[in-house]
């Protein structure tokens, strides 16, 4: 796996990016708009998947981004579980609601596979080597 330098070079990030844009989406263009609990629980909880990556990568350290993994992995699971009620309310159409639900697998099987990695590794993060020296 190549070295992540940032958290935009992640293809999960860049992946979970494109799943909170399409929810938002969703929020102002439909019906959604108006039910504003279950709108800004999806909202958030869309939001948390690609900010939970970010910010565990910003902690420096492979347990601590896996931690933040472990978050954002829960937290697409939680925004699939909104996507019931909003195409059960018909908020949406069943097809977007299976794009959505599929993209936010995939992002889910990205999450697993680099906690996987992380998990092998014997690199300890950038903020172990600042104290090394």
């Amino acid at each position: 796996m190549a070295t992540i330098k940032k958290f935009e070079d992640i293809i999960a990030w860049q992946k979970a990016r494109l799943f909170c844009n399409e929810i938002f989406l969703i929020c102002i263009e439909t019906s959604l708009s108006k039910d504003y609990k279950l709108k800004e629980q999806i909202n958030g909880s869309s939001g948390s998947v690609m900010d939970n990556i970010s910010e565990g990568l910003g902690r420096g350290g492979n347990k601590e981004f896996i931690q933040f993994l472990e978050i954002s992995y829960a937290s697409a699971c939680e925004s699939q579980s909104q996507l019931y009620r909003i195409v059960d309310r018909k908020y949406i159409p069943e097809e977007k609601f299976k794009e959505l639900y599929n993209l936010a697998e995939e992002i889910k099987r990205m999450i697993l596979s680099l906690i996987t990695y992380l998990s092998k590794s014997s690199m300890t993060g950038p903020k172990y080597k600042l104290r090394e020296k």
